[in-house]
């Protein structure tokens, strides 16, 4: 999931930064690696989803729960096990994630069978849920105060590259010599981000204070805040009926060969790259009614991708379209929470915002269970852009709802 720099409540630094240099810190780079390799093996299954399923012997609904579980993992290590962790030294923690990252890659490319590569999922998930909880402090902690923005975008950007080349290579990848491929390659790029942060990390990065149970409770039962999650969950949610099952949409309703899919991947993600930057200037002064105008045009255009996706070039310009619009949306959500956070319960930002990681993917695996539900359906895949359009509706109405709490 990409964030932009627009998003994000900038931390204090957690140590004191390099000063004196106009380059950014080595150290940053190893973060970048991280974020790259994370965002790579996120989405990377929307691509191979139909080999895995015909490879594992099962339906592609139950190869759909890779995604959906994945984003669990995801969902509770975000706020959870980033609390738990609060006191192990950032660099120490860091190593340890990606350690974490590594094995559970490992695992998926060794797994015999579905349950087992589940279960490596969940691990991995867990790590990237921390990772992107501590990963902008760490960031903003490697540079001075005028560069701490910079900084995080960088970090960030990882994530944006993911979606543009890691995906359709790892797709590739796993289309010719096999899925487990993909899943070597992936932990491959764990052991680089290790060693990079093992070596280029400094060691006197100090922990952030831990939120407190109380806070916590305190921002998950803000009324604006659950309706901005809320949001969050269904806006996203709403892209990944569709999106899971992208890659057999084309291949069994367009009629797209294999190869074919995988170029349309690489300018889904050009889109989504595009998207997300437009997303983060329009919501830059009112958040909350770029969202609303975000997803009516969402909705819109996965109403028609439903009729469009039988013909290959309207097909195309529709996807095109609805990779920008459907993750336009993340950098507004973001900054609508932090920006509630700090006038109803002053001092949660940070914990907010983690949260709202964790809505990202309970939207996912919203959106991806559901979509493997009517995928099993006598609706078929071709019904999952509609479906999709009508969880957005249902962010449509809850952003409405909210929007009329604001003015009050």
């Amino acid at each position: 999931m990409d964030i932009s720099t627009n998003t994000i409540a900038v931390p204090a630094p957690a140590a004191a930064p390099v000063t004196g240099s106009k380059r950014l810190p080595a150290a940053l780079w190893a973060l970048t690696i991280s974020a790259f390799g994370i965002g790579t093996t996120e989405f990377v299954i929307v691509g191979l989803l139909p080999t895995m399923a015909q490879d594992l012997n099962i339906s592609l609904p139950s190869a759909g729960l890779l995604v959906s579980l994945y984003a669990i993992g995801v969902a509770i290590g975000a706020p959870i096990l980033t609390a738990l962790t609060s006191r192990v030294p950032r660099k120490r923690l860091l190593i340890l994630l990606m350690v974490l990252f590594t094995v559970g890659n490992g695992l998926a490319s060794l797994a015999p069978g579905f349950a087992s590569l589940v279960i490596a999922r969940i691990v991995t998930g867990f790590a990237h849920g921390v990772f992107f909880s501590i990963g902008a402090t760490i960031a903003a902690a490697l540079v001075p105060a005028e560069k701490r923005a910079t900084a995080i975008a960088i970090m960030f950007s990882g994530l944006t590259v993911a979606i543009v080349t890691g995906v359709p290579f790892g797709t590739y990848i796993g289309q010719q010599f096999g899925w487990r491929a993909t899943f070597i390659g992936v932990a491959v790029l764990g052991i680089i981000s290790l060693v990079a942060s093992w070596i280029l990390l400094p060691g006197q990065l100090a922990n952030e204070k831990a939120a407190s149970f109380k806070t916590q409770l305190k921002v998950i039962t803000n009324k604006r805040l659950l309706l901005a999650f809320a949001m969050t969950a269904l806006g996203y949610g709403g892209t990944f009926v569709a999106f899971t099952y992208l890659s057999p949409i084309l291949q069994q309703i367009t009629g797209l060969s294999e190869s074919i899919v995988n170029m349309v991947l690489l300018l889904y993600g050009v889109a989504i790259a595009i998207g997300n930057i437009a997303g983060g200037k329009a919501a830059n002064k009112q958040p909350l009614k770029a969202l609303l105008w975000m997803f009516v045009l969402q909705a819109a255009v996965l109403f028609l991708f439903t009729f469009t996706v039988h013909y290959t070039i309207p097909a195309l310009i529709t996807l095109f379209v609805l990779g920008a619009l459907s993750f336009m949306n993340v950098p507004g959500l973001q900054l609508y929470v932090v920006q509630t956070a700090t006038k109803e319960l002053p001092g949660t930002a940070d914990v907010a915002s983690a949260f709202n990681i964790a809505s990202f993917n309970i939207g996912i695996a919203i959106g991806a269970y559901a979509g493997g539900l009517i995928v099993a359906s006598p609706l078929g895949l071709g019904a999952t852009p509609w479906v999709g359009a009508l969880l957005v509706v249902a962010a449509i109405g809850v952003t409405a709802w909210s929007a009329r709490l604001a003015k009050q």
